[in-house]
């Protein structure tokens, strides 16, 4: 079975419970963390890949722990007419989804190393990176 990519989002009642290691061990799934931002005590929010054989019975363990479940379908997209290859986004791209290339000095997105977290689409002076549904 192919990683799905899902996005999961914990209230203050379960983000500091160990339930993605539950997840691992007792539903034998694989995951990778794509992205996470954790307030202890207040909320999480993380994009991962997750496969295995007892996928369902994961996704049902965890809305039984309260965790909001939903599937990755947005992406984020570069407007390569709109772009102007500034660079403005590779500055604060964490992955290098976004990088110049040399020496046409024009600014390339790999969109496979891209984690959505979207701070491309604010820095970006001319609003040529975009989230689509």
């Amino acid at each position: 079975m192919a990683p799905r990519k899902i996005v999961l989002r914990f209230n203050a009642a379960n983000v500091d419970q160990p339930i993605i290691y539950r997840l691992a061990r007792d539903y034998d799934l694989v995951f990778n963390i794509l992205k996470a931002r954790v307030t202890p005590q207040l909320e999480g929010t993380v994009v991962m890949e997750l496969t295995g054989e007892r996928y369902q019975e994961g996704l049902d363990y965890l809305k039984e722990q309260g965790v909001a479940v939903q599937p990755l379908s947005q992406e984020v997209v570069q407007n390569r007419e709109r772009c102007t290859s500034c660079g403005a986004c590779t500055a604060i791209c964490p992955t290098a989804a976004l990088h110049v290339v040399r020496p046409a000095m024009l600014v390339e997105f790999d969109q496979d190393k891209c984690v959505l977290c979207q701070l491309c689409v604010s820095a970006c002076p001319v609003r040529a990176m975009e989230v689509q549904f």
